[in-house]
């Protein structure tokens, strides 16, 4: 298995020419009908020997924490996080493994933000202060060692994550905003994410990745607080509420189309099926549903994804030029 970095990587090296390697990827987007940028590719597994990888490690990760926690709790994490870096240093750096890569980030990250959380068995405000601020100067470090593309998603988890904590560990009273902060998080990872998108419109880069996580992590922060607020969860199956649910995702479908990013539809569509299986059942349609709702918002996505560059052609020649100019090209 081979990606863009790999391609460009053989042009550099001269086994490749930059125009052979240019018409082999029109070639790819015409034989699969649809631009590679609408795509969203982002490498994972390149084969079983990941998965296998990612089990021993699991493994010895679980392991070297208990052994650690039973001497000193501390101790634990802090053999957890080493040990991740240690496996990442051969498999990610000589391996060049996926897989691999995000979970030992993950644990490595993880490891290092528990440290200060151990320290004591009540963690206070500041201990989740400098959890943050460790994990993040932990993360930048990652990622100029190995460039893994969630690393910059995961930091920004663990920054807001502390923030969130913080605000409501020092003022309790905030409880009853924690949407609000949420969705304020959301919006702003999301606008990191346009960011990285920005770079890289043609989607060939380890920028595109990197904005794919970030959107990922945005998704349901905007995502959830908004139907939350909304009742959605609550079991009211009101047809105004139905009717406010389906056109908030509209608004969201519209949305990823122009930014031809599919994570915020998919964040929420748990709460449209919730919304409307809720109503039918109401309307005394108990026992088919979730299968109706299913059957109709499935078929509806399934023409969706088969119109997805027609769909975007339209919505993006519609939004002024300096918007535009921020957004993967539009295949006409």
């Amino acid at each position: 298995m081979y990606n863009d970095e790999d391609l460009q990587s053989a042009v550099e090296h001269n086994i490749f020419s930059s125009s052979a390697v240019e018409q082999f990827k029109e070639h790819t987007a015409k034989n699969r009908g649809t631009a590679l940028a609408d795509e969203e590719n982002f490498r994972l597994i390149s084969g079983f020997n990941d998965i296998f990888v990612v089990i021993a490690s699991g493994l010895l990760l679980v392991s070297t924490a208990w052994l650690g926690f039973s001497l000193v709790p501390v101790l634990g994490a802090a053999a957890m996080a080493v040990v991740s870096w240690l496996l990442a240093e051969f498999f990610v750096i000589k391996r060049k493994m996926a897989l691999p890569a995000i979970v030992l980030l993950i644990t490595f990250l993880g490891g290092v933000f528990a440290v200060p959380l151990m320290v004591n068995e009540h963690p206070s405000e500041a201990a989740f202060l400098i959890s943050g601020i460790l994990t993040t100067i932990a993360a930048l470090g990652h990622w100029r060692r190995f460039r893994v593309p969630i690393t910059v998603a995961a930091s920004v988890v663990a920054i807001c994550g502390s923030l969130v904590a913080i605000i409501l560990g020092m003022y309790p009273t905030m409880l009853v905003w924690t949407n609000s902060l949420l969705l304020v998080a959301g919006l702003i990872v999301f606008g990191l994410a346009m960011y990285w998108d920005a770079t890289d419109r043609t989607r060939q880069t380890r920028a595109s990745d990197v904005a794919f996580w970030l959107h990922l992590v945005a998704a349901p922060m905007i995502v959830h607080p908004i139907f939350s607020t909304l009742g959605v969860l609550g079991g009211v199956g009101d047809v105004y509420l139905s009717l406010a649910v389906l056109g908030l995702y509209i608004l969201l479908a519209v949305i990823s189309i122009a930014v031809d990013r599919r994570a915020i539809m998919v964040s929420a569509l748990v709460y449209v099926i919730y919304a409307f299986s809720t109503i039918l059942e109401n309307y005394g349609m108990v026992s088919y549903s979730f299968a109706v709702t299913g059957m109709c918002i499935g078929t509806t996505l399934l023409l969706l994804s088969a119109f997805w560059q027609v769909s975007r052609k339209h919505v993006v020649s519609r939004l002024p030029a300096t918007i535009q100019q921020f957004l993967p090209t539009a295949v006409h």
